[in-house]
């Protein structure tokens, strides 16, 4: 199949790069828009307990669970003039916007309701709060939040305005990934295209890998355009998915462009040696696109649209890379011959370093020669130290806590930012984390409601309950009754009642409460809604999926690994790699963003706990990228191997020439992702960050001290066992195992053929 596409893109070059061109024009166009229409967060699902309590009280009592939160500062204090009629203008534009219901403030409590009302004013008296709920879909939420904001904050009359909530910080954060992408990108593709030329001299050679790139960057917005036209769709998935999709773009163009110049090298033709190229690294291209594909889509066993997004955006932009890879490259290098070589800065650059020209040497003479030969000699020592060095670094994931993001994801500068360190710092009771207890369907008197609304305020950490029936304080006499409820808290269809925190939802003392909470004998059926109850059940519905995930990559990673190499040996030797590699990575993650280490350098705020989507979309990633430069390795280790006598020398040698020809290949490739990945950590929001830094982390790690030290050194212990298979085994393997097309007009080469070097 690999050399039907190779001759049709030969056939037809200027056809195929035409077409690749407009359909990167309609797929950017098309996906210009696609921020617009996507959710700031994808983590919640309708069946979890948290969400129905939540959408019960947006059914029956609109603005009961409030999602905006608009504060007012002044140094007058919240009762000044000034105050009060900045206040009374944010309720007004609230008031009349048909998608906006149930607005309270401070001001508005002041009699009816006065232990709200201090509830809503901050400890100093200079800022006080307006609660609202903005009605609609997640995506509809966001946008009309963004409007709201844009509207609202501001300093007008000596009064400070700003706007926060569930829905200002999802739509501060939508806002900022959309303008961390930008700087993103302008950092890496000038920065990759310079690497790229360091890397091939050539400049023309340095284009192809860029032109692949910016196609992927096309077809994924595209993509994820069409995807939000029948699903919620994660507006982290813009960055990640665009960086993914530029990574492997250039990573596919790297592993071919330098085949088909090594078999230039080797005398073939320009056709002949695209076709060879494609045969070979191409075919390593689409087994390892099918790898990462395929540890991408076990995401979708996770409910959650966060993660549903990602495994198809994943897939579809994986394929993207993959088909342009296999399919422009080749049409473009037959255009350009020989002159796929042409502009060579390093030529000028060693005539004025004084330094001669590259000369032709033999792999054996390669320091990734020396330094694989070396590893062997002494395989056990350098096994066992590596690997107790990655478990070590790997020690700060026993540690680990887990959490979903709140508005410290985004730095000080936004408004939802700024609004929710005040809430945590300066207000008696956190109304942001309030938990909601909901009663569907109760009727009973008002006894039980007041009993259970007492029994709830006795708990430690809370400082009132509001019910239908009051509000109910626990003070240093008791609980006790100090304001009139609200009668909207009860009604045909059941009632709920709101319990104020102290205590942050994320932290073992939140969740502590939120058991105890929970041990408090309700009245009748209940339903626990609120930030903390919606990080447990989201915790709950995560961790859940993690074994069946966790078993599909592996049974997924070890069948693909069989049918590439027919051993059973080298697929297991993968796993148990690609697992330590990412202990160590996460290890480090742990370390950095859990404890904080650098917080003030990268410039992010440590919570205390990690958010969970993020380590599991990385492992996906980490793992599949992983497996994209054991794939090249062992594509070339094999065809030492198959060229061999097929004895424990000729494993030994097949081992170093198979990194000989391709270190220098897989290094320079990790380098150029973890570039792309590094950009992408000069976000404002944390979670992208960590998403950068792990991954570049991971990916340089694999790249070097698992390539260069743990595999070699492996797969000398392992000697003629890495090639074994039980027989009937071997024997599938050989009916459809995927087996390298034979060279077609290749001269026989040496054993040994000469690489250039520097």
């Amino acid at each position: 199949m690999l050399t039907s596409l190779a001759r049709f893109a030969m056939s037809r070059p200027r056809a195929v790069l035409v077409a690749a061109l407009l359909l990167m024009i309609v797929c950017g166009g098309f996906g210009a828009t696609a921020k617009s229409h996507m959710v700031g967060g994808g983590y919640l699902t309708p069946e979890l307990e948290s969400v129905r309590a939540n959408d019960f009280i947006d059914e029956h009592f609109p603005g009961g669970n409030p999602n905006l939160i608009v504060m007012v500062t002044s140094d007058g204090g919240v009762n000044s003039p000034e105050s009060r009629r900045e206040a009374q203008s944010i309720a007004d534009v609230l008031g009349r916007d048909s998608n906006v219901t149930g607005v309270q403030s401070y001001w508005t409590n002041l009699t009816a309701r006065p232990d709200l009302a201090t509830a809503l004013r901050s400890t100093d008296g200079k800022r006080g709060l307006i609660m609202a709920t903005v009605l609609g879909t997640d995506n509809e939420v966001q946008n009309r939040a963004v409007a709201l904001s844009e509207r609202l904050d501001g300093d007008r009359d000596g009064v400070q305005v700003r706007v926060g909530g569930m829905a200002g910080t999802f739509a501060d954060i939508n806002h900022q990934v959309e303008k961390d992408l930008i700087l993103a990108e302008a950092i890496a593709v000038p920065v990759s295209g310079i690497l790229l030329v360091l890397v091939f001299g050539s400049v023309i050679a340095a284009a192809l890998p860029l032109m692949v790139g910016f196609f992927a960057i096309a077809a994924t917005l595209g993509i994820l355009r069409l995807m939000t036209l029948f699903m919620d769709v994660s507006i982290f998935a813009l960055n990640m998915t665009s960086a993914l999709g530029l990574a492997l773009a250039i990573d596919y163009s790297l592993f071919i462009v330098s085949r088909y110049r090594e078999e230039l090298g080797n005398g073939l033709d320009t056709r002949a040696a695209i076709q060879r190229a494609v045969q070979t690294a191409g075919r390593t291209v689409v087994f390892s696109g099918l790898t990462v594909a395929l540890a991408l889509a076990a995401l979708a066993v996770f409910p959650q649209p966060f993660f549903k997004s990602f495994a198809y955006a994943g897939v579809a932009v994986v394929a993207a890379a993959v088909g342009a890879a296999v399919l422009l490259l080749p049409a473009a290098l037959i255009l350009l011959g020989d002159r796929v070589n042409a502009w060579d800065l390093r030529k000028p650059l060693r005539r004025v370093l004084g330094r001669g020209e590259r000369t032709a040497v033999r792999p054996e003479d390669s320091g990734w020669y020396r330094l694989v030969s070396g590893v062997m000699k002494r395989p056990l020592p350098v096994a066992v130290a590596t690997t107790a060095i990655l478990l070590l670094l790997g020690t700060p994931f026993l540690s680990a806590h887990f959490g979903t993001p709140d508005d410290r994801m985004i730095g000080t500068f936004a408004s939802s930012r700024q609004v929710g360190d005040a809430v945590r710092e300066d207000f008696s009771a956190n109304m942001a984390s309030s938990a909601v207890v909901v009663l569907p369907g109760f009727h009973g008197d008002t006894t039980e409601i007041r009993q259970y609304a007492m029994e709830l305020a006795a708990v430690p950490g809370v400082p009132a309950v509001l019910s239908s029936d009051g509000v109910y304080a626990n003070g240093d006499t008791g609980v006790r009754k100090v304001a009139a409820g609200i009668a909207q808290m009860a009604g045909p269809d059941g009632a709920y009642l709101s319990v104020g925190t102290r205590e942050a939802p994320f932290t073992e003392q939140g969740k502590a409460q939120l058991r105890a909470l929970r041990a408090v004998p309700a009245p009748g059926p209940v339903l626990f809604g609120g930030a903390a109850a919606l990080n447990e059940d989201t915790m709950d519905s995560v961790i859940s999926r993690l074994p069946l995930a966790a078993g599909l990559i592996a049974v997924i990673t070890l069948i693909l690994l069989f049918l590439f190499t027919g051993s059973v040996v080298l697929p297991v030797k993968a796993l148990l790699l690609n697992v330590l590699s990412l202990t160590a990575t996460f290890g480090a993650m742990i370390w950095i963003f859990q404890s904080g280490h650098l917080a003030s350098v990268l410039g992010f705020t440590p919570t205390g706990s990690l958010d969970l989507f993020m380590p599991i979309l990385m492992f996906c990633l980490a793992f599949g990228m992983s497996m994209d430069y054991e794939v090249f390795l062992l594509s070339r280790i094999r065809e030492e191997w198959l060229a061999s006598d097929r004895g424990a020398a000729a494993n030994t040698r097949s081992v170093a020439l198979g990194v000989a020809r391709t270190g220098r290949i897989f290094t320079a490739a990790a380098g150029l992702m973890a570039v792309v990945l590094l950009a992408v950590a000069t976000s404002e929001v944390t979670a992208m960050k960590l998403f950068g830094i792990g991954l570049a982390l991971a990916v340089i790690a694999d790249a070097t001290v698992i390539r260069g030290l743990l595999a070699p050194a492996l797969m000398r212990l392992m000697s003629t066992g890495n090639w074994g298979a039980p027989k009937p085994l071997a024997a599938l393997h050989k009916r459809i195992g995927l087996e390298e097309e034979p060279a077609e007009h290749a001269p026989a080469q040496p054993v040994s053929t000469p690489v250039l070097v520097d």
